[in-house]
């Protein structure tokens, strides 16, 4: 059975930094494009990054550029989220995206395999 689960969120200040983990149980983790996307109350899903499956590429969301940076590890079937100099309004759900394709997680649009998310509050 494929599964994501994401780890890591909480309740922080802003300014402050949190790092997400997605572990993932797919076979042949490697080659999956992996992403993150997120979701606010009352608020469309958003993109927020992606990672192509060797980690050479990578594609952020125009509100987290400079802030945020995804990364994986294939040893361990696990991607990341460093989430810095978080605000008020990264306050979602962030849900862990996987797809073996590229071009929907870096288009932004979706993914096929999803987590069931984690919650993330910044208060200023």
């Amino acid at each position: 059975q494929v599964q994501l689960v994401e780890s890591g969120g909480g309740l922080v200040q802003a300014g402050d930094s949190l790092r997400l983990s997605c572990a993932a149980s797919l076979h042949f983790f490697s080659v999956y494009t992996m992403g993150w996307f997120r979701q606010a109350p009352g608020k469309e899903r958003d993109f927020v990054a992606g990672i192509s499956w060797n980690g050479d590429s990578t594609t952020y969301g125009d509100s987290v550029k400079g802030r945020f940076t995804i990364s994986r590890d294939n040893a361990k079937n696990t991607v990341y989220l460093q989430m810095n100099s978080l605000k008020p309004e990264d306050t979602a759900v962030y849900y862990c995206a996987a797809d073996p394709a590229l071009a929907p997680i870096f288009k932004g649009v979706g993914a096929g395999v999803w987590g069931q998310g984690t919650q993330v509050t910044v208060f200023s």
